[in-house]
């Protein structure tokens, strides 16, 4: 095979009348590959090597990149692509090493090879080398778009066919299609290093990532994370449970391959702590109108009468109002209520009754696309004319009438939509909600973590907010957050919002309790300067109570109450968030501070 290549090289060389500098490394074989590890996440142990082909150090061609613009200015794409293959495949043969060997080939290139030389010149080159079939993985590069994809198709079942496995490489970078994907059905996909890089910072590339997850089950497909560089990111990966894992924070390339893991990479992946996965900045947008149930009310056009409206009203008795649809569009919206008290006004019908019922119309509606958020509807809601209460709303699906909506189905649907975005992220401070909090509990308790599950409550937090007002309140819950961020390790701790003045804290730091305590205290100061001056020399404020008693109360503090929690001992994340309210409850009943409470043995397992 390499003789045959030596000839194609030799045919371009005559033909061009010279000899280019890849040309040259070709006919002295001077490429030589180093191998990067891929690494099994869930064991911490050396799974495969990619091969990555360098040329002669100190030379313009040792680079990757500077090997690939010589390939393709002097016309050696594949003849290039064929050598690195023989360069990795030798090796490899030569060294014995034990795992899988992947090796990068474009489809262009292994679609020629195939045409030129069939199934039997891939079986060729890996018998000449040694290499066992089975654990070769070809990974395919898509440097360019796939123009034929069911004859690529019908290569790589031959491919398979002689053991050798596929794998897709740089999933997501704008070359590699989900068709390819789901076509070829590779048995590995590699990530591109975009949404692997900063994942333990970004919770959007956290959801591609999942949603990634789940196309993989689908097709029954491994995913590698490429790019992992940081301890960080590569305890959100393995917490994820990304199969595998390559990048130089688990092994750089190099000529020998890499027999055991760093002491580094080694110990994030035997943690028993659980990283704390990034979260959406802020919740993600509400529903759409097309969750919500539309009124299918008649039209009326600019020819219809007073006396047919009044008809269409009379036979149904529940319609609040009409669309005046001119061609499908509607332009305008007649108010139920408004037009019968003119239409029973004595003489009406003689003398308007056949009249059009246009005259009636309110040619300002609020006319909505049911793609459109539901948050988007507030608006109407807060608008100076009031109309868009009483006559509601138009909703049109691609500028076509759909249907009617009122105004009280619009302030249930917005009240809901913001009920469950809070479940998912508390919209005064953006912290995780019910939702996230449960899950990570989940999280910890699946790994066996041992972990502090802490409440975290003000005290005497209804009187200054009735006092100052909810403005001033907000900035006193916003002030809690912010604090209990900066005590928090954001790589080890969770903070929560579960509402109100009610914070979670679930701490696998060590030093716990020192942070609890800098927590009440650095809280206690600032909240005091929220106070008036009369206040603050008064060490607090005069106010009612639950039962309308004027009474006095002291400035707000913050009470916490923690329980050490065993993750083994525990199977519900109910039952952990049940006892750190307690706990909490202990706190303020103690008078405040940091209250721990001894875990009860759990029968929950």
């Amino acid at each position: 095979m390499h003789l045959q290549l030596l000839r194609n090289v030799t045919r371009v060389s005559e033909v061009a009348g010279r000899q280019g500098p890849l040309e040259s490394l070709l006919h002295e074989r001077l490429l030589y590959p180093v191998f990067q590890p891929i690494v099994q996440l869930g064991n911490a142990s050396i799974y495969a090597h990619e091969a990555l082909i360098r040329g002669p150090q100190g030379t313009a061609l040792h680079t990757p990149d500077a090997l690939l613009r010589a390939a393709a200015q002097e016309h050696l794409s594949y003849e290039f692509e064929i050598a690195c293959l023989e360069a990795a495949m030798q090796t490899w043969g030569q060294l014995r090493v034990a795992g899988r060997l992947f090796v990068n080939i474009s489809a262009m290139a292994l679609t020629q090879l195939f045409a030129l030389r069939g199934r039997e010149a891939l079986l060729g080159l890996i018998a000449g080398f040694g290499v066992v079939p089975r654990m070769l993985v070809l990974e395919i590069t898509e440097h360019e778009r796939v123009e034929d994809m069911d004859h690529l198709a019908q290569v790589v079942s031959e491919v398979r066919s002689a053991g050798v496995a596929l794998a897709l490489d740089d999933f997501g970078d704008g070359r590699s299609s989900l068709r390819l994907w789901s076509q070829l059905k590779p048995e590995l996909v590699k990530i591109d290093k975009y949404f692997t890089r900063n994942i333990s910072e970004h919770g959007d590339k956290l959801k591609t990532i999942q949603a990634l997850q789940q196309i993989a089950e689908i097709f029954g497909t491994q995913l590698v994370a490429e790019g992992i560089e940081t301890p960080e990111d590569l305890r959100v990966l393995r917490d994820l449970g990304i199969t595998y894992g390559q990048g130089y924070f688990l092994g750089h390339p190099d000529r020998k391959p890499l027999k055991y893991l760093g002491v580094d990479a080694l110990r994030v992946l035997r943690e028993r702590q659980v990283a704390v996965f990034p979260e959406l900045t802020r919740s993600t947008p509400g529903g759409h109108l097309r969750s919500l149930s539309l009124v299918r009310a008649p039209t009326v056009g600019l020819d219809t009468s007073n006396d047919e409206l009044a008809s269409i009203f009379l036979d149904m008795p529940d319609l609040h109002a009409v669309a005046l649809v001119n061609t499908e569009r509607p332009v305008a919206i007649i108010n139920r209520v408004q037009f019968m008290n003119e239409y029973t006004k004595l003489y009406y019908r003689e003398v308007w009754g056949r009249k059009s019922c246009a005259v009636h119309a309110n040619f300002e509606p609020r006319i909505i696309e049911r793609d459109h958020s539901v948050d988007e509807l507030v608006g109407i809601l807060t608008s100076q004319d009031q109309r868009y209460l009483s006559d509601g709303f138009i909703a049109t699906e691609n500028g076509r009438y759909a249907g009617l909506g009122t105004g009280d189905q619009l302030v249930r649907s917005v009240t809901e939509v913001r009920i469950e975005a809070a479940r998912h992220a508390n919209p005064l401070t953006f912290l995780p909600g019910n939702i996230p909090i449960s899950q990570h509990i989940e999280r910890l308790l699946k790994k066996k973590a041992r972990f502090v599950a802490c409440y975290a409550d003000l005290n005497h937090f209804k009187p200054f907010n009735d006092h100052y007002g909810y403005w001033r309140g907000d900035e006193m819950i916003r002030l809690v957050a912010k604090i209990a961020m900066e005590q928090c390790d954001p790589q080890w701790d969770f903070l929560g919002h579960v509402g109100g003045d009610d914070f979670i804290l679930l701490f696998q730091s060590p030093d716990w309790q020192l942070r609890c305590e800098r927590l009440v205290v650095e809280f206690a100061a600032r909240a005091e300067a929220m106070f008036d001056e009369d206040a603050r020399r008064q060490g607090g404020i005069q106010a009612e109570d639950r039962h309308g008693v004027s009474r006095f109360f002291p400035c707000t503090t913050l009470s916490i109450g923690a329980v050490v929690i065993d993750g083994s001992q525990f199977s519900r994340a109910e039952d952990v968030a049940n006892l750190a309210a307690s706990a909490k409850h202990d706190a303020k009943q103690s008078g405040g501070g940091v209250f721990e409470r001894v875990t009860p043995v759990s029968t929950q397992v």
